[in-house]
């Protein structure tokens, strides 16, 4: 097995093993990682004030730049208050904590990433789980399962990080007009990408439902690093007078913190990112389809091919970064196929020329 080693900035071009490649890999979808301004921004950080406050947030860990990175999420969101925390993996921990007097039992999507697994394990409470997207299963579950007076607390992907699906908000919502209880999701994939203000599945779904939490992360398509959930102060302050990580982790480093503030700013401000984006999509769907894929019409910058008979996913892979073209093969990843699939990523910096070299490279094999 070939193992790769990206040498070069990540981008829709990129060094790896010493070749120039089109890369088609990862979560740089709106192409911000590697962005001047916000390689400006990291830097001019890092000069001014170091590494780190080298302290956890609160007394002395506060700083300027922390309050920067604070406004630029809450005018990305629409909201005033914000917790922060290291990494998006610890998002529905945060949740799971916080939220912990508002439920009794959780119900988790069966396909969910493995912080949402973690997260539910971590908490304590009883945990059942129901089938992949599927809302009647869910109901199910929660009539075998609830009993009087309890509350639910239904935990998802707000997109799925290897087939692309979205979570079916609408029909979770309906289910608990039956039950009490409140859903949470990992929106790590959507924010930056769904929605008409690129905020994620509830702008996607237009849902503003107080039953609806979600948890989000920089450091895919907005371009920096660590786990945010951006609410109303009242909600944040609910979440977090039940939560040890918030006072017990360390923040992320300045230098990051700043990169993370520029990169907001631009998804926030320079909406063609976006609307590129959502048009690569369109091309890359279509020119699938055309090769006897089945996709169905969606933004998502996740394009998922399936294991079928016939193919071998890690020859095609392998071909394909022999004409420098860099594909992901995926065998054990929450949401992955039976067989495993290849996930093709799109970003909002891919050219159309080196779609199609994808398309004509992938004909091979249709």
């Amino acid at each position: 097995m070939t193992e790769y080693r990206m040498q070069g900035p990540v981008g829709a071009r990129t060094l790896i093993n010493d070749r120039e490649c089109d890369y088609f890999s990862g979560t740089g979808y709106l192409g911000l990682q590697n962005h001047p301004q916000v390689l400006a921004a990291a830097a001019q950080c890092l000069n001014r004030y170091g590494l780190s406050t080298a302290t956890s947030r609160g007394g002395y860990g506060e700083h300027p730049v922390f309050d920067q990175l604070t406004r630029e999420v809450c005018g990305f969101f629409g909201r005033d208050g914000l917790l922060s925390f290291p990494s998006g993996y610890m998002g529905m921990s945060v949740l799971a904590q916080g939220l912990k007097l508002d439920y009794d039992q959780i119900f988790v999507d069966d396909e969910s990433h493995f912080s949402i697994l973690d997260a539910a394990r971590l908490s304590g409470k009883p945990v059942q789980l129901f089938r992949h997207l599927d809302a009647g299963a869910l109901r199910e579950c929660m009539y075998a399962s609830i009993k009087a007076r309890e509350r639910a607390l239904i935990l998802s992907d707000g997109v799925f990080p290897i087939s692309g699906e979205i979570c079916p908000l609408l029909d979770y919502l309906k289910v608990l007009d039956e039950f009490a209880g409140v859903i949470a999701l990992d929106d790590a994939h959507a924010v930056g990408v769904l929605g008409e203000n690129g905020r994620g599945v509830q702008d996607f779904w237009k849902v503003n439902d107080e039953r609806v939490w979600s948890s989000a992360t920089l450091s895919k398509a907005l371009g920096g690093y660590g786990g945010v959930i951006c609410e109303t102060k009242q909600r944040t302050a609910h979440v977090a007078a039940f939560t040890k990580v918030l006072s017990g982790a360390s923040p992320i480093s300045l230098p990051v913190a700043a990169a993370s503030a520029q990169a907001l700013r631009l998804a926030r401000t320079q909406t063609q990112l976006r609307e590129r984006l959502w048009e690569n999509v369109r091309f890359m769907r279509a020119g699938l389809r055309n090769l006897g894929w089945t996709m169905v019409d969606s933004p998502i910058p996740i394009l998922c091919l399936p294991w079928r008979d016939g193919l071998d996913l890690a020859i095609i892979q392998e071909s394909l970064f022999q004409q420098n073209i860099c594909v992901a093969h995926v065998r054990n990843y929450s949401s992955t196929p039976p067989g495993g699939a290849i996930r093709i990523a799109v970003f909002s910096t891919h050219s159309q020329p080196q779609m199609e070299r994808l398309l004509g490279a992938l004909a091979a094999f249709s």
